[in-house]
């Protein structure tokens, strides 16, 4: 917008309600804090810093947030006399020089830039001070948003309205932008001169309208404001998310099977062509290319999943995995710290951990990389074209070379050369007879014991 603009975002709330030892913005949505959220949101719109005001747990709010916006300070409220005076809290990051302050909640994590982009224009445009407004289905306890000719006059509690002003459904979200220039003034300029002795940021709109300036109220969508206080919220919110990310994929080209039941991270990308089938969860670092199918009952985080990909059902990958053109992770199978090369596969009943497999190479069922030795994890290399049979343990840092073929069975603890074959297990003992007797004289023994008995 070639303008300067600092975000201040409120974010001293404690966990009392939602009975946690976390601060309340610290819990996640999509497996984000919800004031990271906040402050991505600011970021997009364009602000060139953030400042945080913060209660309980001030530093690791502030480490979070600095995961996006590095520069981001943390002003300590130590005694908590309302919004304005939150604000006022920040008094040194406004002292700098701002054309437009945003003024956002740390627990409000589905504000979109695109509503705050709409709240700055509004100054562009000569307002001193711009509200942002929802309508709630039930405006009841909410202050209304008095508009008269275009110009927001008042922000009246409903406490203090009059009937005709509680019919108004255009409720006030608490978020708000104003000038940079005359902000100290504005905020200083907060009386406590109410029932509860605090300094009310709403205040503003009366105060800038006796200066003779103008302010504007916009209209966000209800549910990008709902603020988030105890766990049904948080809850809720979550669903809001998960159900406008599943739409954008959708419309984006990927086909959800049973939307309702995949859950999205915050950062997952998919590609068009995409099919997730039912209850699928991604965490955090995923990333999916086209032509990728997400088999039922997966958790997936971490991982980069190629071109034509076979996912589960039942897989798990974990951080650090990376399935190149082709390959397969089938059912029941773990994948941690790992790369599938292009066509290799891994079909069922398997832990790669800490390993590189080749290009394709097969996997055989129950084959597991024992790379934990109690201390340190250790690497474990299969080449290209190589057969690993099934119930095979390859005890790491071992190497299997290019087309290599390891029996079922083996214990592998030595490197395999390139084209060899492998077999490390006990010969087969046959004795005839033997199993008939075994056989019978179990029959006897549990027919000699009393009914009733174990």
């Amino acid at each position: 917008m070639g303008r300067s603009c600092l975000s201040i975002i409120l974010a001293a709330g404690e966990g009392t309600r939602m009975k946690s030892a976390r601060t309340k913005v610290l819990h996640e949505i999509a497996g984000l804090p919800m004031v990271r959220h906040v402050a991505r949101a600011a970021l997009a719109t364009g602000s060139d810093r953030v400042a945080l005001v913060v209660g309980r747990d001030g530093e690791a709010v502030a480490a979070s947030v600095r995961a996006d916006a590095p520069q981001a300070a943390a002003f300590k409220q130590t005694e908590r006399l309302g919004t304005g005076h939150a604000v006022l809290a920040a008094r040194e990051a406004i002292a700098e020089g701002f054309d437009d302050i945003l003024v956002l909640f740390g627990d409000t994590p589905l504000i979109r830039p695109q509503t705050l982009k709409r709240a700055r224009a509004a100054l562009i445009a000569g307002a001193e001070l711009c509200v942002v407004g929802f309508r709630p289905k039930d405006p009841t306890g909410y202050g209304r948003l008095i508009e008269q000719a275009g110009e927001l006059v008042a922000i009246r509690e409903e406490k203090d309205a009059s009937d005709a002003e509680r019919a108004i459904d255009f409720c006030n979200a608490g978020v708000m932008a104003f000038r940079g220039e005359s902000a100290l003034e504005m905020l200083q300029a907060i009386g406590n001169a109410n029932a509860k002795g605090e300094y009310y940021l709403t205040d503003l709109v009366e105060i800038a309208r006796k200066a003779g300036r103008s302010v504007k109220a916009i209209e966000a969508e209800a549910y990008e404001v709902a603020g988030v206080d105890n766990r049904e919220k948080l809850a809720a919110v979550e669903a809001d998310w998960q159900a406008a990310r599943r739409a954008k994929a959708m419309r984006d080209g990927a086909t959800l099977q049973d939307p309702a039941s995949v859950f999205f991270a915050f950062d997952t990308e998919i590609e068009p062509d995409v099919t997730i089938e039912p209850s699928v969860v991604f965490g955090p670092g995923v990333t999916i290319a086209s032509g990728a199918v997400i088999h039922a009952f997966c958790h997936i985080e971490g991982t980069s999943i190629g071109p034509g990909v076979q996912v589960g059902p039942f897989a798990r990958l974990r951080p650090g995995t990376r399935l190149e053109d082709g390959s397969k992770v089938g059912n029941f199978c773990e994948v941690k710290n790992a790369r599938v090369s292009t066509g290799a596969k891994v079909n069922h009943l398997t832990y790669i951990g800490d390993a590189s497999i080749g290009a394709q190479t097969n996997i055989g069922a129950g084959t597991i990389t024992c790379n934990y030795d109690g201390a340190l994890k250790h690497e474990t290399i299969i080449g290209a074209g190589s057969f690993i049979g099934s119930n095979t343990a390859l005890v790491a840092p071992v190497r299997v070379g290019d087309g290599a073929y390891v029996g079922t069975g083996s214990v592998i603890t030595e490197d395999v050369p390139d084209g060899a074959l492998a077999i490390a297990r006990e010969r087969q003992v046959t004795k005839e007879g033997r199993g008939r007797q075994i056989i019978e004289r179990n029959a006897a023994a549990k027919a000699a014991k009393k009914p009733g008995t174990a």
